[in-house]
């Protein structure tokens, strides 16, 4: 298990990634993720989400839906995906532990397979959808929460290029015999209302690698939070690529 995996694994166990009591909006965010699936789907259509984390987009698209199946590599996070299930009156999706690297489902069994901030092979993705069907995936671009990773002078793809990450998928999907790729993105203001808000992103997600390792981390983030402080809460950024792909 990577570094990666072993932080996610380890956060669904602390929390879930239970993000719901956070207080932060966004300015120029261009699509929903959901309902850019939702307005592709009817209810005849098979769909695989890729690292679905507790579930919670795969049971808001449910209804769209014939059949979902929701995938992830940590057994917590699919743990708390089962649970949440089971605490709706869905009956039409099913959760599973698994690598998006090795899928265990056959050939052209999907009509849909989405990815939401998770890691895919678009080999595997490819392998498992129709022909004809669709792969979309929303992903963090690198100059995300770019003023917090410069204040901090370290963070996740802060010394790539802006766009590396969207250029290789494209590139990959393509490699793997996808007809159709289309890319979207948006960079967004995002501001988050209190000071703990903002230490509860950076606690539970890799945006600062190893945030909190010592107390100068603290006084970085104080002084990060005087600077950046407006009217609309503390401002930093918020920007992702769509991409769409057709088989």
């Amino acid at each position: 298990m990577s570094r990666d995996e072993r932080f996610y694994d380890k956060v669904g166990k602390v929390n879930g990634w239970d993000f719901g009591d956070l207080n932060v909006f966004s300015e120029g965010v261009e699509w929903d993720f959901v309902q850019e699936v939702k307005s592709r789907c009817n209810q005849a259509d098979v769909l695989l989400d890729l690292g679905t984390g507790g579930g919670e987009n795969l049971l808001k698209l449910s209804p769209s839906l014939l059949l979902a199946i929701g995938i992830d590599l940590s057994n917590e996070m699919i743990q708390t995906a089962k649970t949440n299930l089971k605490n709706s009156s869905v009956s039409n999706i099913r959760f599973f532990q698994m690598p998006a690297e090795a899928l265990q489902f056959p050939d052209g069994l999907f009509d849909v397979v989405t990815s939401r901030h998770a890691p895919f092979s678009s080999k595997e993705v490819f392998r498992v959808l129709k022909a004809g069907g669709l792969f979309m995936t929303q992903q963090v671009s690198e100059f995300d929460k770019l003023n917090i990773k410069k204040a901090f002078g370290r963070g996740q793809s802060l010394e790539e290029k802006d766009g590396t990450l969207k250029e290789r998928f494209i590139h990959e999907l393509r490699e793997a015999g996808f007809s159709n790729v289309q890319a979207f993105e948006y960079d967004a203001t995002e501001y988050y209302e209190r000071p703990e808000d903002l230490l509860f992103l950076l606690k539970h997600t890799p945006i600062v690698p190893d945030f909190g390792r010592d107390q100068n981390d603290f006084n970085t983030l104080n002084d990060f939070i005087k600077t950046n402080t407006t009217d609309k809460g503390i401002r930093t950024n918020s920007k992702r690529f769509l991409i769409i792909a057709k088989k």
